[in-house]
């Protein structure tokens, strides 16, 4: 099974390093204010997963949510988590780091695409929450 959402190397270190001095994490991309539809990385209990939250996966053993609006755009791709340097203007707790990840994407190809409609429509809410 293809996964929706992967993690570069980079990134992944990244979160290994910010999970030293936030503890648990979780990322959610909104496509609503501050960074757009930038992924922004939260401490766990810092951010609250609504209904509206579809659940893509799990990258660098954290969870990975996106808006269910954003969902619908992007349904089609695979999201690849990377890390640049930069700084975001949100809220992300890699801010300070002077880098932030950024979304990058590919096209589902016709099989991976079949494959994600046989397994069904991923899971929304709080519920998926480990």
């Amino acid at each position: 099974m293809v996964d929706r959402v992967q993690v570069t190397p980079a990134a992944a270190a990244l979160v290994e390093r910010l999970r030293a001095v936030h503890g648990p994490l979780l990322f959610h991309q909104s496509g609503g204010c501050c960074d757009g539809s930038a992924p922004m990385c939260f401490p766990r209990g810092e951010f609250r997963v609504g209904a509206q939250d579809v659940f893509l996966g799990t990258i660098a053993d954290t969870p990975f949510y996106i808006g269910v609006n954003q969902f619908e755009y992007w349904r089609h791709t695979q999201l690849i988590i990377d890390v640049v340097k930069g700084r975001g203007s949100g809220f992300s707790v890699e801010a300070p780091e002077g880098v932030r990840f950024l979304t990058r994407s590919r096209v589902f190809t016709d099989d991976e695409a079949a494959d994600l409609a046989a397994a069904g429509e991923p899971r929304t809410g709080a519920d998926t929450l480990a």
